[in-house]
C-alpha cells in the first residue's frame, strides 16, 4: 500500500497536485481541508468547532482532526493507498497517524513537501480567494497568520519524517505539470 503525506504551506498547490497523483497512482485523497469544509457547510458539530478555529487562521485541535481522519480511512478499506493532504500538521498527529496505519498493517511511505516562498503563497491565495469566495483566502492578514502558524506549528512535523528518511523537499514553483513531474519522479524512485 502506498501512503503519501503531501505537505506544504497554504497555497502551495497540495490540492491540485493531489488530484494528479490520485489519477496516476490510483490512491484515495484525504484532504482535511475538504473534510472540514464539508462539515462546515453542513453545519455539523465538528464543522462548527472547526470553523471557530479556521476563521482565526488557527489549527483545529489534534484529537478532533485525528478522529475525523481515522473515520475517513475506515470508509475506504479497498484503497490501494492514501494521499494525506493537510495532515499530519503536528508531531503528535504524525505519531497518531503512524500508530493508526500500523494497526492496519501499513505505514506512511514518504512525505513530499512542496516548498514555495511566502510572497508567492500570498499571491496565489488572494487569487484563489477571488475565484472561490473562501473567506480564509480573501484577507491578507488571515493568510499571513495561516502561514505563520504553518511555519511555527506545522513545519516541525517534517522533522518527524526526516528522522525516518521519508522526507523529500519538492520545488513547488513552476507550472502544474513541472511540479507534478518532480513529485512523480520521487515517488517512482522511492517505490523501487
Amino acid at each position: 500500500m502506498l501512503n503519501i503525506v503531501l505537505f506544504g504551506p497554504p497555497g502551495a498547490g497540495k490540492g491540485t497536485q493531489s488530484q494528479m497523483l490520485v489519477d496516476t497512482f490510483s490512491l484515495h485523497h484525504l484532504s482535511t481541508g475538504d473534510i472540514f469544509r464539508f462539515n462546515i457547510k453542513h453545519e455539523t458539530e465538528l464543522g462548527k468547532l472547526a470553523k471557530s478555529y479556521i476563521d482565526q487562521g488557527n489549527l483545529v485541535p489534534d484529537e478532533v482532526t485525528i478522529n475525523m481522519l481515522q473515520a475517513e480511512v475506515e470508509k475506504h478499506p479497498e484503497a490501494k493507498g492514501f494521499i494525506f493532504d493537510g495532515f499530519p500538521r503536528t508531531t503528535n498527529q504524525a505519531v497518531a497517524l503512524d500508530r493508526f496505519l500500523e494497526s492496519k498493517g501499513t505505514s506512511v511511505g514518504l512525505m513530499l513537501a512542496l516548498q514555495v516562498d511566502e510572497d508567492e503563497l500570498i499571491k496565489r491565495l488572494l487569487l484563489r480567494g477571488k475565484d472561490s469566495g473562501r473567506a480564509d483566502d480573501s484577507d491578507e492578514s488571515v493568510i499571513r497568520n495561516r502561514i505563520r502558524v504553518y511555519n511555527e506549528q506545522t513545519a516541525v512535523a517534517a522533522d518527524f519524517y526526516a528522522e525516518q528518511g521519508k522526507f523529500h523537499a519538492i520545488n513547488g514553483v513552476g507550472n502544474i505539470d513541472e511540479i507534478f513531474n518532480r513529485l512523480r519522479s520521487v515517488i517512482v524512485e522511492q517505490s523501487k
